[in-house]
């Protein structure tokens, strides 16, 4: 049969439309009043998406260099901060502050957990300066508890609280301000449906006072260097221009899913995950399949055990091989235990229905077992059924 080449990865996600025609279309200098204006407005949309009254930052790299700005704008070397981790992006907290001469406290959880806040609790004395955390971990497909942690971090009187959102922000309900989360990042590829490039922070008042003090080196990642530019709608350096065309027009998509309103269409995309993530995990467990963070189970992604004595890249290189379906095989350690399939951003009913009828396939060939066909795609459709009696948007294109 023909081959379409789709992408079920936790990032790169697939392109709404309306994003691909922006980019491809666009032709404008960043230092004119047309692009100021672009600016601005997609700055003041990115509020409404995140859901702050905080400023927003936009720059132009991957979510790393905004993870990388949140502690070099933060700290000082010496400083205690605490990372919170389960997974390979939890690490890569703790290894950015070390880097920048942190003295690095580690809570963790087995990969495929989540933290225990009795932990946190324990750990988090008033020297701590600032904690880190994922909210979901798109390493396992666990999600953490970010209202709890956030909880136990307001407190502590100066201890700031930073939140990788990368693949949290459009498949999680978070309530940035009430809860007082400090720095909240995200990324382009993720929810938001455009390509890679672009990484975003929302960033409290308490931490741009704390920028006044912290003395880690910072240049590119200067933050306070970007809110000033910001003021006057511009970028402190050249913005990725095309990228920003592509994230005006994806954000146009979500209000459209709002019905005109940004903030709703947040919600319905958050929804839409969710469901997405259900079906999914119900179909999994209909073909004996494992799930691999069943306790704390993220909307963004699933994550699924090989079943025994299969080999999980075999499973990703059969999804490719016979569908051109790309899904994620574990990272690290994980390689070759389980594999992610994504929710996040541009999916519909049809997508998650395909995405299982096809695993059905796959792990009767890969594990050389029967498999009943249809037995994923109606606990899918059953997930589905029940959802109906629900208010949902529908996502248009």
């Amino acid at each position: 049969m023909l081959l379409k080449n789709r992408l079920f990865t936790p990032g790169p996600t697939p392109i709404v439309p309306a994003a691909q025609t922006a980019m491809a279309s666009f032709a404008m200098h960043h230092r004119t009043a047309d692009f100021r204006a672009l600016y601005t407005r997609v700055l003041a949309d990115m509020k409404d998406f995140i859901g702050t009254r905080n400023d927003v930052l936009i720059l132009a790299s991957s979510g790393t260099g905004a993870m990388e700005g949140s502690v070099s704008n933060l700290t000082s070397p010496g400083d205690r901060v605490l990372v919170l981790t389960a997974g390979k992006f939890g690490e890569r907290w703790r290894d950015l502050a070390k880097a920048f001469g942190c003295a690095v406290e580690v809570i963790s959880a087995a990969y495929g957990e989540t933290l225990s806040l009795d932990e946190v609790r324990q750990k988090l004395t008033p020297d701590v300066r600032a904690v880190y955390v994922q909210a979901t971990e798109s390493s396992t497909g666990a999600r953490h508890d970010v209202k709890g942690i956030a909880k136990l971090v307001r407190a502590q009187d100066d201890t700031l609280l930073v939140v990788d959102a990368i693949t949290g922000l459009g498949t999680t309900h978070f309530d940035v301000d009430g809860w007082g989360i400090d720095v909240t990042i995200g990324g382009s590829q993720k929810a938001l449906m455009i390509p890679p490039g672009l990484a975003y922070c929302a960033v409290s008042e308490r931490a741009w006072k704390r920028m006044e003090t912290a003395k880690s080196p910072r240049y590119y990642f200067d933050f306070r260097k970007e809110r000033k530019a910001a003021a006057k709608g511009e970028s402190a350096y050249t913005p990725a221009t095309s990228l920003f065309a592509a994230l005006g027009a994806a954000l146009d998509f979500v209000r459209q899913m709002g019905k005109g309103d940004l903030a709703a269409g947040r919600e319905a995309l958050v929804n839409n995950a969710e469901l997405a993530a259900e079906m999914t995990r119900a179909g999994a467990q209909a073909l004996g399949l494992k799930l691999f963070a069943a306790s704390a189970p993220a909307a963004a992604l699933t994550a699924i055990q090989s079943p025994t004595g299969v080999d999980s890249s075999a499973i990703v290189k059969e999804f490719r091989e016979s569908f051109a379906a790309v899904v994620a095989n574990g990272q690290g350690e994980m390689k070759g235990k389980l594999f992610r399939i994504a929710h996040l951003g541009y999916y519909d009913y049809l997508d998650t229905v395909g995405i299982l009828a096809a695993l059905e396939h796959v792990i009767a060939s890969v594990s050389g077992r029967p498999v009943q066909y249809g037995a994923a795609v109606r606990a899918a459709q059953e997930v589905y059924a029940r959802s109906l009696g629900e208010k949902r948007q529908p996502v248009g294109a």
